[in-house]
């Protein structure tokens, strides 16, 4: 009597394939080794408060530990940071903002759909920036949620969050300081609130993008990026 062998493997890819098909609607998934790390944030950018389970959340404890990582990872070369974000928590976002400004090796960001409110910080955090010409940009000033103690400590205190944001912004982007905080005070423009909304090109034109493109020409001048990096890399003596 011949034993037939198991065939584990066919099941295996079977159950592979319905979690694909199940998860990311595909039931096969391109695999490339590359030197490029794709890294998105995405939905509400989560702080200390954890949203409720229906938000889309990119939380912090996890970007932040890939950053490290990638820092450190001899095969990457260079980081393409893809936003599609209303914001979120301040600190949380200039913390991903901070890590992505002090990253030594090449990044580009690319803002599809949306870069709103902190989101703006970790846009303009990578050494070149681009967004797509339907994506939008929410400029407006710092809110507060829950107990607020109406002393003037508390405007103090938002003083120097909204200077933050501010400080960052204009540092690793082309806008200047008065042109930023017109447009974040600005009134008429949205509805119960002030602020700015910057559609595509517009956020080009005021210097705080610094060109309009989508995910091609990302990954062009990131691969440029990259090759300029490899150029100033010192030559080891034989």
């Amino acid at each position: 009597m011949e034993v037939q062998p198991v065939r584990e493997q066919p099941d295996r890819e079977r159950d592979v394939a319905l979690v694909l098909l199940k998860e990311l609607g595909s039931a096969v998934i391109p695999q490339v080794r590359s030197n490029i790390h794709c890294l998105t944030i995405v939905g509400q950018i989560e702080g200390h408060m954890v949203l409720p389970p229906q938000n889309k959340t990119t939380r912090y404890e996890h970007i932040l530990p890939q950053l490290v990582a990638l820092e450190q990872h001899p095969d990457i070369e260079g980081v393409l940071l893809i936003l599609n974000t209303v914001g979120g928590d301040v600190e949380a976002g200039l913390a991903i903002a901070e890590m992505v400004a002090s990253l030594s090796k090449p990044n580009v960001s690319l803002v599809l759909g949306g870069g709103h409110s902190i989101g703006v910080p970790v846009a303009v955090a990578a050494r070149y920036s681009f967004i797509t010409e339907t994506a939008s940009m929410t400029i407006h000033p710092i809110r507060l949620a829950g107990l607020v103690i109406g002393v003037p400590q508390t405007w103090e205190y938002l003083e120097k969050m909204q200077d933050r944001v501010i400080r960052f912004v204009v540092k690793h982007s082309r806008i200047d300081e008065w042109r930023l905080r017109e447009m974040m005070f600005r009134s008429g423009e949205l509805a119960r609130d002030i602020g700015t909304v910057l559609i595509g090109r517009e956020a080009v034109e005021c210097g705080l993008i610094d060109e309009v493109g989508g995910i091609g020409r990302a990954m062009a001048k990131l691969r440029e990026l990259i090759d300029a990096a490899r150029q100033q890399r010192p030559v080891p003596i034989q």
